[in-house]
């Protein structure tokens, strides 16, 4: 009888809901990383900048002064609060910064890193795993890539989407949550401004560039996530796309996060605007068009006020473990003030929310109050 009992519990642990964390870009460089303990040498070659500190600069204009080598949990601010509140099994973040010092910089004129030294910063906000497949992780070349990598490795946080080789790209990460497996899948496509001469190779550094949104690839996709998916394994693919400053959301992009989902992913989770986008319901599955920024030093840069780059999204997503379909979204609303989150006030989360609300539209989604932030109508 103790036997059938134990069996029961078990089964119910496994079949109990699993809640992921899930935002957008965190660019933990170039200004950010001045401010801590141990920057990298400030000296950027930008068009409109030559040192990382204009950045920090930047942000004092706007909001005030901003301390200096602040501790690792610094920039996370409420956020912080926030993530031990909803307890989510797993973290993800697209961390859009090579981790190094390399020297190797890439003429791309805008170029992230973070000194290694600062990268306990992630490991402040128990970041699970990284999605490495965007247009900044081979700023500072294939040596930056590689101590990224090992850096991370080094803090116990995993990551996905770029590596050492064509099948290290790919390879997803495996992370618990609960008492099941989440793989998690990283690709990128050249819409997000990945130069195409960063696609991974046999025997080459580089990230998991896709080739196209075809259903070739969506082919190809669908058969690596079938090679690594067990019985009771959540998939969650990450694709960093589109252009910045834009709401659009082509038919093209539509048709392949769908047939992600199709093809076996549970969640599709996009990112590369610089603010949050429209969110899907596909056969009970959600997909995240873009969830925007979380953490960058864009503070007092002008330009695109009209789309409140400052403020940013904690997504908690908690999936049925059976058949990984959406249970429900919370959403958190964040505003970066002097290079720290900080809980948004009301007048944003209401402006965001019906931001969502209109983006959603074309979708059939609904955006409604929460207490203390939003959530989707489910």
């Amino acid at each position: 009888m103790l036997t059938v009992v134990k069996a029961a519990r078990l089964a119910a642990r496994l079949l109990a809901p699993v809640k992921l964390f899930l935002c957008g870009d965190v660019m933990t460089g170039r200004g950010i990383d001045q401010v801590m303990a141990a920057p990298c040498d400030p000296s950027i070659h930008e068009p409109f900048a030559r040192s990382a500190l204009d950045y920090v600069r930047l942000a004092e204009e706007a909001n005030g002064p901003v301390p200096r080598g602040v501790a690792p949990a610094y920039v996370w601010g409420e956020a912080l609060e926030e993530l031990e509140r909803a307890a989510p099994h797993a973290r993800i973040v697209n961390l859009e910064t090579a981790v190094t010092t390399s020297a190797d910089r890439q003429p791309k004129g805008i170029n992230y890193r973070m000194s290694p030294a600062n990268a306990a910063c992630l490991a402040a906000a128990r970041i699970d795993c990284c999605a490495l497949a965007n247009n900044h992780v081979l700023d500072w070349g294939e040596a930056g890539l590689a101590q990224t990598l090992s850096t991370l490795q080094g803090i116990g946080i995993r990551c996905a989407g770029a590596g050492l080789g064509e099948e290290a790209a790919w390879a997803p990460a495996r992370i618990a949550s609960g008492d099941g497996r989440l793989l998690f899948f990283s690709c990128a496509a050249a819409s997000s401004g990945v130069p195409r001469a960063w696609r991974a190779r046999a025997g080459r550094a580089g990230v998991a560039l896709l080739p196209d949104l075809s259903a070739r690839t969506l082919g190809a996709i669908g058969e690596r996530i079938a090679a690594e998916r067990r019985a009771g394994d959540l998939v969650v693919v990450s694709v960093h796309w589109g252009s910045n400053w834009d709401y659009a959301v082509t038919e093209e992009e539509q048709r392949f996060a769908r047939g992600l989902l199709l093809a076996g992913a549970h969640v599709v989770h996009g990112h590369s605007s610089h603010h949050a986008k429209g969110i899907e319901v596909f056969d009970g599955k959600l997909i995240l068009y873009g969830c925007g920024d979380l953490v960058n030093d864009y503070e007092g840069i002008g330009g695109h006020e009209a789309f409140r780059g400052e403020l940013g999204v904690l997504y908690f997503a908690t999936l049925d473990r059976g058949a990984g379909r959406l249970l429900r979204l919370e959403m958190s609303v964040m505003r970066m003030r002097r290079l720290r989150l900080e809980r948004a006030g009301p007048a944003d989360v209401s402006w965001l929310g019906e931001r969502l609300a209109r983006e959603g539209r074309r979708f059939g989604t609904r955006v409604e109050a929460a207490a203390g932030g939003l959530a989707l109508a489910l």
